[in-house]
């Protein structure tokens, strides 16, 4: 078995909530920042960045209702979802210049719904050969950023 050290995740395993509540709903109710992630907040939905990215830049819009899926949603709240992504992607294209996106809804966990109780949109910035070989053989991702930076380059780009 390959290790990776990350003594950051420390914080995560040892203070986890075990409450049982939503952590897209609790985000909400704290002060924007490195606590809650929240870049932006819109009328119905916020944009945050995922505490454990797939690359650099990753962040998801999150309507504050709670539902499961994003048919359950009002068609006002997915059209503000939706223009929020278009929004995200402008702010990562002028933060980091990806050469892609992987913009994806997962819905339930058969789906691959890390959060499957809480609808979200994710929007992956991606560049060519960012899935190099610690992807391929040592089924490990490298994020080149602190989380810490990443938030302040994407929220005060957001305009």
């Amino acid at each position: 078995m390959e290790n990776l050290w990350s003594p950051w995740r420390m914080k995560y395993v040892t203070d986890g909530d075990n409450s049982g509540s939503c952590v897209f709903c609790t985000a909400p109710g704290q002060q924007d920042g490195m606590d809650n992630l929240i870049v932006h907040r819109g009328e119905a939905c916020y944009t945050i960045l995922n505490r454990y990215p797939y690359t650099s830049g990753h962040v998801m819009v999150v309507p504050f209702v709670h539902v499961s899926g994003i048919d359950m949603l009002t068609p006002e709240v997915r059209f503000e979802m939706i223009e929020m992504v278009n929004t995200a992607i402008g702010v990562l294209r002028a933060v980091y210049q990806p050469e892609g996106f992987n913009i994806g809804i997962n819905m339930g966990v058969a789906a691959g719904a890390g959060i499957s109780e809480h609808a979200h949109i994710h929007i992956v910035p991606r560049w060519a050969g960012d899935t190099n070989f610690m992807s391929t053989t040592g089924e490990t991702r490298v994020i080149p950023e602190d989380l810490g930076v990443t938030f302040e380059r994407i929220s005060s780009n957001w305009k």
